[in-house]
């Protein structure tokens, strides 16, 4: 087939990214569309693909502070106009899925969630303050884009990271959406087969929603060792007021973060996240997971008394430093009930192949619908005149 792959940006192996690298894995003749590409910062597989970024990839400093041009994305992105493929593929989580296809093109978008910046996430990146308040006209412009480009018209089939970004979907979009669960490279990863050692473990992506500070807080009040590995805009902030306990030893290699995993007593996730991968990796090194409960967080992390299954983490009601420091507590007095291999057998359930063969599932029931209503689409953008032949315009 021939297929065009949509992704927001390329910028570094992230989440997102390492959904886009199974892709590239199963589309390795695919065009790849990007806002913005830094090369070299993703996968082999990802860096193979034809890259298509544009122009505000050129601009200078965009490297660094791609972030600070949102208010061009929408208008970007819709500058691409996909046309003689078989199959387009969107890897959402801002704008890619309002790329325009040519009528009759299947559009199947994997949707790491709704925009959380101009949704569900709106408070913790801008407060209820003056920025709030000078960004609400850029917020509007761009919810108006997200419901504009989320109808059947764009996105001809929705697939979710998790069901509560398939919650997330039917709210602010109106569509119903599969659940294929991202890929975790389970298998890269193992228990030690040794005693942990005496420090916990923290992921962070150091943007607002990652709430680096409720656990730094919690941490200085239990005068105990964190690890806080990870990279991003609010690091630095964070590292100069962190507690004693705290090390940051910034962005590490796989091997080294696997490794962390394995050895740390827990992982310690304050955040509501879509899904959260790191969860799982700690999960598939035999490590209890103590996680803030919503998000994704619930589909992962099995807590003491559901059903017959192992526990594999704890979870607490409130994302503050208290509601945190009394789960840490409470894992210290439970820590030997944990059984590694039970928590393993757990994370197994999230391993690629799994990805793999529902993302499969997922396009071939898109390809299979109605030819029919396809044809007519295509019929209807050719009288209207739309998208002539070029590939991209």
């Amino acid at each position: 087939m021939r297929v065009a792959l949509v992704h927001d940006w390329l910028t570094g192996m992230r989440g997102g990214e390492r959904v886009l690298d199974e892709l590239a894995g199963l589309f390795p003749e695919a065009d790849l569309y990007t806002l913005f590409h830094v090369p070299g910062s993703t996968s082999p597989r990802i860096e193979g693909l034809r890259i298509h970024a544009s122009p505000l990839s050129r601009l200078p400093g965009a490297a660094r502070h791609y972030r600070k041009l949102l208010p061009l994305y929408a208008r970007a992105i819709e500058r691409f106009r996909l046309v003689g493929y078989d199959l387009v593929l969107s890897s959402s989580h801002a704008v890619a899925k309002g790329v325009r296809v040519a009528p009759g093109i299947p559009h199947v978008c994997y949707c790491h969630t709704p925009m959380r910046y101009v949704w569900d996430q709106a408070d913790a990146y801008l407060g209820r303050g003056l920025a709030r308040a000078l960004a609400s006209p850029l917020m509007r412009a761009l919810q108006r884009f997200d419901l504009r480009t989320s109808g059947p018209d764009r996105v001809q089939r929705f697939v979710a990271n998790s069901r509560t970004v398939a919650a997330r979907i039917r709210r602010r979009y109106g569509r119903e959406a599969r659940v294929v669960y991202p890929p975790v490279a389970v298998d890269r990863i193992r228990p030690s087969g040794r005693p942990p050692e005496d420090f916990f473990l923290l992921v962070g992506g150091f943007v607002p929603y990652k709430r680096e500070e409720i656990a730094l807080e919690a941490f200085r009040r239990l005068g105990l060792r964190l690890v806080v590995v990870g990279d991003g805009p609010r690091r630095k902030r964070l590292r100069a007021t962190a507690p004693p306990g705290a090390e940051f030893p910034g962005r590490v290699p796989d091997a080294e973060l696997f490794d962390l995993y394995a050895r740390c007593r827990a992982l310690v996730f304050p955040a509501e996240e879509d899904f959260g991968i790191a969860a799982v990796e700690a999960q598939a090194a035999g490590r209890p997971v103590i996680a803030f409960g919503r998000g994704g967080a619930l589909e992962s992390v099995i807590p003491p008394g559901a059903g017959s299954e192992a526990m594999t983490g704890l979870l607490f009601p409130e994302q503050t430093p208290d509601a945190l420091a009394d789960a840490v507590r409470a894992f210290a007095r439970r820590e030997g009930e944990f059984d590694p291999q039970a928590i393993r057998r757990n994370a197994m359930r999230f391993a690629p192949a799994h990805f793999r063969a529902g993302i499969q599932r997922e396009i071939a029931a898109a390809l299979a619908e109605p030819r029919q209503a396809r044809a007519e689409a295509e019929a209807e953008g050719e009288s209207a005149g739309a998208f002539p032949g070029s590939r991209v315009r």
